[in-house]
């Protein structure tokens, strides 16, 4: 398999006029790359005679890390099949008055499903984020700035899918008794979550400067 040309592959897609992959996508998938370097620097602490008591700990976060990786991918696919599903509600008939009104309806199912993803997304990385704590305060501190490269990544993933959290949600016609709670739990997720990346950025950023 040749990784090098599936990445130009994705690059090229993303690049191209074709609306997916597009931002929803990228978000996700800047959660799976944030995931990946916190199981980089868990393997670079492994072996070392200063990281012996922690281990077995990091070892249980590394374990964590890859199965929200599997699952931010699976988010990022997801992404592109409710974007597309939205576009194919949109060509369905509405010559009368009934073919509308189910026109209408499967625009907003499609719609609201394509705001739940990214708040999937929102949610999962609520979860990465103290895994990634976790690993500034005990992993190896010789790569302390790919831990802040991670949450810089997470802190993206974070706001591009309240971004498109945001824009599903208004133009969502229905009163779906879900859009509140929804939104509510976005806005929260994502003021906290951004605070929190900020605040650990902060901290790396002294870290680093001390050394």
């Amino acid at each position: 398999m040749d990784i090098s040309k599936q990445l130009n592959t994705y690059i090229y897609e993303i690049s191209s006029s074709s609306p997916t992959p597009g931002g929803g996508n990228v978000s996700a998938f800047s959660g799976v790359l944030a995931c990946s370097l916190g199981i980089m620097v868990c393997n670079l602490t492994y072996g070392k005679k200063k990281y012996h008591d922690v281990e077995e700990e990091l070892k249980e976060v590394q374990q964590k890390l890859e199965s929200s990786s599997k699952e931010l991918l699976s988010l990022a696919e997801k992404d592109n099949e409710a974007f597309n599903s939205v576009m194919e509600a949109f060509k369905l008939p509405k010559g009368t008055e009934e073919q509308i009104k189910e026109r209408s309806k499967k625009i907003d199912e499609a719609t609201f499903q394509a705001a739940k993803i990214p708040a999937d997304v929102i949610e999962l990385c609520e979860y990465v984020l103290p895994l990634l704590t976790l690993i500034e305060e005990k992993g190896n501190q010789n790569s302390l700035s790919d831990v802040g490269v991670a949450v810089s990544l997470l802190n993206t993933a974070v706001q591009g899918a309240y971004y498109n959290v945001l824009i599903n949600c208004s133009v969502l016609n229905m009163e779906h008794e879900h859009i509140s709670d929804l939104m509510s739990r976005a806005d929260l997720l994502h003021n906290s979550l951004t605070a929190k990346c900020s605040e650990i950025s902060n901290n790396l950023i002294n870290k680093l400067s001390k050394k």
